[in-house]
């Protein structure tokens, strides 16, 4: 209690999380603001019935945003597929002018953001011109349309309105990047998700008084969540230390060095990065179906992709395991920590400095990061397994579950870095929660 009061005395830090608050009220009020002209009563008839589909799932994805078709339903998918695509060009050395800008510090990495936010542009108008002719198509089983006139100037607004949604968020997000604490981008994710616990719960305690499910069963799956919580965080924050010894040497007068520390690598060093990209990719198949839902491709393309499929549950593992590698390899470069660690005298007890001790933390890095994300994978496909099997009546835990943790942990950590910044005991007295300083989009 004594923490959360400290958070309060320091001004900077408590306008940053009044701010943080403040954003997401805005997004949350967005996301319940309808397009005009949308049979909301048909549309949330078909979302009903579509929970176990790619469909049912961006929409909890979406905090419910897609299920309303509000001004805020393409999120920021667009944002993050584009984010996507423009870290796999630099990784891949396709454009020299990118590989130009990466080496120009600062300066360059806003020129990527902006090549980033004009190309997140572009997609958002395709994904919302699919979403609007999908929806134009949709009936729920032989009742009334979803839009009854779509003419031209309901296309060309709606298509204007879910596009200036998206940057809207887009710039949301990177304010409360800059200005609160955490990643906006995954906390406006995280919000959305959040929104729809309090339902799932009620949800659960009806179903219980009708005895739809035994008290037992219910306190069974609720106990089911809470382990799993558990988990996850345990995984979260593990970490691998490779012992490093610093040698002694004589500067000037003095001697330095001779003491013994450890580099510390996550387990899961990516987090909920590599379940966000990998959802956003899944949901490209959809938007390409969705220009024409009643072709037989389309209807091929939407049967092979669903949510509970197998191929899209193979799929959504190796995007994962591919990000999760990919994450690593981008923030983290065993050269580099193999010659600022010969440059200072440190070495691995038994391993010799330089590109030996390079290939033996590339090595460890390798293993510990197969592990994490066969671990993510597992927690992101179990849902369905569960929900199948066993009739479990809501939506928990797996990519959700990942997402909200995963954010949670990071923000708390930055939050502990303000504290003991300025001097003020963080929220555990013996230890510090390691957090992701990470950034979608960079």
């Amino acid at each position: 209690m004594q923490q959360i009061t400290d958070i309060f005395k320091i001004q900077d830090l408590k306008k940053r999380i009044f701010f943080v608050l403040g954003a997401l009220a805005v997004y949350r009020l967005g996301a319940t603001i309808p397009i005009p002209g949308i049979n909301t009563a048909a549309l949330q008839a078909i979302f009903a019935s579509q929970k176990g589909s790619i469909l049912g799932f961006l929409d909890i994805f979406s905090g419910g945003a897609l299920g309303r078709f509000s001004i805020f339903s393409m999120g920021v998918m667009p944002y993050i597929n584009a984010s996507i695509i423009m870290s796999l060009v630099q990784g891949a050395h396709v454009f020299p002018v990118l590989d130009r800008l990466q080496k120009e510090g600062e300066s360059g990495r806003k020129k990527i953001t902006q090549f980033t936010r004009v190309f997140t542009l572009f997609l958002a108008a395709f994904q919302s011109l699919g979403l609007t002719i999908a929806l134009t198509k949709m009936g729920s089983g032989g009742g009334p349309n979803i839009v009854s006139n779509p003419t031209f100037a309901f296309y060309f607004v709606t298509v204007l309105t879910l596009v200036t949604g998206t940057i809207f968020v887009m710039w949301l997000g990177e304010q409360i990047t800059e200005r609160g604490i955490g990643n906006g981008i995954s906390l406006i994710i995280f919000a959305g998700i959040v929104d729809r616990m309090p339902a799932a719960v009620m949800d659960m305690i009806k179903l219980i008084q009708i005895d739809e499910i035994s008290l037992l069963s219910g306190l069974l799956i609720v106990a089911l969540v809470m382990a799993i919580v558990a988990f996850v965080i345990w995984v979260e924050t593990a970490q691998r230390k490779i012992p490093v010894q610093y040698a002694q040497r004589m500067v000037g007068r003095k001697m330095y060095g001779g003491a013994s520390t450890f580099l510390p690598l996550k387990v899961d060093q990516s987090g909920v990065i590599a379940v966000i990209f990998a959802v956003s990719l899944l949901s490209v198949p959809y938007t390409i179906g969705s220009f024409n839902p009643g072709a037989p491709w389309a209807q091929k393309l939407m049967s092979v992709m669903n949510h509970s499929s197998l191929i899209y549950q193979l799929c959504y593992v190796l995007l994962i395991v591919f990000f999760c590698y990919f994450y690593n390899s981008v923030s983290i470069n065993p050269k580099d920590l193999a010659e600022n660690m010969k440059k200072w005298g440190g070495f691995i007890p038994g391993i010799r400095p330089g590109e030996p001790t390079a290939a033996h933390i590339e090595w460890v890095l390798n293993r510990i990061t197969l592990g994490g994300a066969l671990f993510v994978s597992l927690i992101a496909v179990l849902p369905d397994y569960l929900r199948a099997k066993f009739n479990v009546p809501f939506y928990f835990g797996g990519t959700s579950l990942l997402i909200v943790v995963g954010v949670a942990l990071d923000t708390i950590a930055q939050t502990e870095a303000h504290l003991v910044m300025r001097n003020y005991e963080g929220f555990y007295k013996n230890s510090r929660i390691k957090g992701r300083w990470f950034n979608v989009g960079q």
